[in-house]
């Protein structure tokens, strides 16, 4: 069986915003599935993140506050819960798919420093994450396509149904059903690689890939900078 076949986990969260360094996680999901085809298990968690959510934030996932202060929990239990987890599904040698996954995985650090003064790496112990990014993956695979590669583009490219886009649980099963049909579609390059050379390819693939943008930024005048870093952005030095 190849890995694409197999068994896999899924995380996305949904946030206040896109600073992974100041933004708050507001809900999470970790879906699981034992093989292709298999019914999914899925976790969900809901956040009130003790700050307010932005309107444009609430725009794309419509999590208010109102609604986050009367069904959310308290950050820290959560965030506790969701490593825990996390934990659990790479303790087992489950690789876990997380679109974009220095956004999703870097905020998860930074909440469990915030409200645990603790670390991700510090809940996965010996275990350490063996993560399947497809918008990593995608780009370097088919690096030649032209358009957008947005989850719902992908998902569009390879034929995954994505009901109730920005709900987590909806987006971390999309991103799990297109990591399975990139498998498929390029089985001949990758059924032979184990998911943990795969994740020490797409840490090379990312790098050259943020190289490649920032290049591109600096041509057309934008001072954007691209993090080479993947799956975790390191923790910013302290301020002096």
């Amino acid at each position: 069986m190849c890995w694409f076949e197999g068994p896999l986990a899924a995380f996305d969260t949904e946030t206040t915003g896109v600073d992974v360094e100041h933004d708050r996680i507001v809900s999470a999901a970790l879906v699981v599935q034992p093989s292709e085809g298999a019914t999914p298990l899925v976790t969900r968690w809901l956040v009130d993140p003790g700050v307010p959510v932005p309107p444009g934030a609430i725009a794309i996932h419509g999590l208010t506050d109102e609604h986050l202060q009367r069904n959310g929990r308290w950050p820290a239990p959560v965030m506790e819960e969701v490593a825990r987890a996390l934990a659990e599904q790479s303790a087992h040698g489950i690789p876990l798919v997380v679109m974009n996954a220095p956004f999703d995985l870097t905020l998860l650090d930074r909440e469990l420093r915030r409200h645990r003064a603790s670390t991700l790496a510090r809940y996965l112990g010996p275990h350490a994450l063996c993560v399947l990014d497809p918008w990593v993956l995608d780009k370097h695979l088919d690096r030649y396509r032209k358009g957008r590669r947005t989850l719902t583009d992908l998902c569009a490219q390879y034929g995954v149904e994505l009901t109730g886009a920005h709900d987590a649980a909806a987006d971390a099963l999309a991103s799990l059903e297109v990591v399975r049909a990139v498998g498929r579609r390029f089985a001949a390059r990758l059924e032979r690689l184990t998911p943990a050379e795969l994740h020490t390819r797409q840490a090379v693939w990312h790098a050259a890939q943020a190289r490649g943008l920032q290049a591109w930024f600096a041509r057309n005048g934008s001072e954007e900078e691209c993090d080479p870093a993947w799956p975790l952005r390191p923790e910013l030095p302290a301020a002096a």
